[in-house]
């Protein structure tokens, strides 16, 4: 498999860590958002993959292209149970998935940086910027402190889809000077990511397109 990925984008930081908690392998294809003149991703070649010109995109061993985290990580759990992301209880499972897309759905695009850059287009300084960033970010995160468990991961002693999600949620807030502070559950999940193989290896800083 081939995924086309950006260090620091965390729709693909979500979908290198589920494919490091399966074990699957597969070769990165660095796509650089910031390099001039627009990025790669506004590249006709680049295009020609996922014409909406954004990161990841899964390239199958059987040659499928397949774009949006969500079904990407939906993709790899139907094809690849053996290490499953959701647990075999189906109400659990909707809380996992209720986590998933309060952090895909409600907080992430929201500070997206085409989000960002529109809000500038429109007249908005950097301190309103930031203030919505922080805002957006703080909300959802306080909903999540709520509906994760007291122990272990969100929903268990082993990490699961809604730590997918999660954890490089986290990864954003740091970027944006978002204290964790306030939510111990999100802390402890967050301590227990750190000292996990597949999460490490999932992290921006050890990928190969990570500035020196």
């Amino acid at each position: 498999m081939e995924l086309f990925t950006y260090y620091r984008s965390t729709s693909s930081y979500r979908v290198r860590i589920a494919l490091a908690l399966k074990g699957l392998d597969y070769q990165a294809v660095p796509v650089n958002l910031i390099a001039p003149p627009g990025g790669e991703h506004r590249q006709a070649a680049y295009l020609a993959i996922n014409p909406q010109g954004r990161v990841p995109v899964l390239r199958t061993d059987e040659g499928s292209v397949l774009t949006q985290s969500p079904a990407i990580i939906e993709y790899l759990e139907e094809c690849y149970p053996q290490v499953a992301l959701l647990s075999r209880d189906l109400v659990t499972r909707a809380h996992e998935r209720a986590v998933a897309a309060l952090v895909a759905c409600d907080i992430h695009p929201l500070h997206n940086v085409s989000v960002l850059n529109q809000l500038r287009q429109l007249g908005q300084s950097e301190e309103q910027v930031v203030q919505w960033i922080s805002h957006w970010i703080t909300q959802g995160l306080a909903a999540i402190e709520q509906l994760i468990g007291d122990d272990g991961y969100c929903f268990g002693a082993e990490p699961g889809l809604a730590d997918v999600y999660l954890i490089p949620q986290l990864y954003a807030a740091q970027r944006f000077n978002v204290a964790l502070t306030p939510y111990p559950r999100i802390t402890r999940v967050a301590a227990l990511a750190d000292k996990h193989p597949a999460f490490i290896k999932a992290h921006p800083s050890n990928q190969p397109d990570t500035p020196a």
